[in-house]
Order: structure tokens, then C-alpha cells, then sequence
């Protein structure tokens, strides 16, 4: 099953950060929005993993924005 999690990237004066509501703690921070996205792709991976490895269940997305289809 896979599952997309809604991203919310921030621009800063010298960079960009990145935050996932759906997972508490997955950030990321780039010194653009290509590099915060695949910045934040591997901390989506990252963070999943952690969750599996203590054997927590992921959260189902829930966070709703732009673009998002039921």
C-alpha cells in the first residue's frame, strides 16, 4: 500500500524547510525546494522505518491542502 503524506515547505531568507503534519518530527531544511523535497523523501523513509522497527503502526495521512483528492 502506499501512502502520500502532504508536505508543507516553508521559504526562509536563506533556505527552505520542510514539515509532514501527518508525522510529528519528519522535517527536513534545504538550501532549495528540490533539494528540501528529496531531503524530505528520505526522511518520510527514515521516519516510516523507525516506526516499523519499534513496531508502531504509520499514521494513515490525514493532512488535507491544495491538490488533495478523496
Amino acid at each position: 500500500m502506499v501512502m502520500k503524506y502532504r508536505v508543507i515547505i516553508e521559504k526562509g531568507p536563506k533556505s527552505y524547510g520542510a514539515c509532514v503534519p501527518d508525522l510529528p518530527g519528519c522535517i527536513a531544511v534545504g538550501t532549495t525546494r528540490r533539494e528540501v523535497m528529496n531531503l524530505m523523501k528520505e526522511a518520510i523513509d527514515f521516519h516510516l522505518e523507525g516506526l516499523l522497527l519499534q513496531r508502531e503502526p504509520a499514521p494513515l495521512p490525514k493532512a488535507r491542502g491544495p491538490g488533495r483528492r478523496e
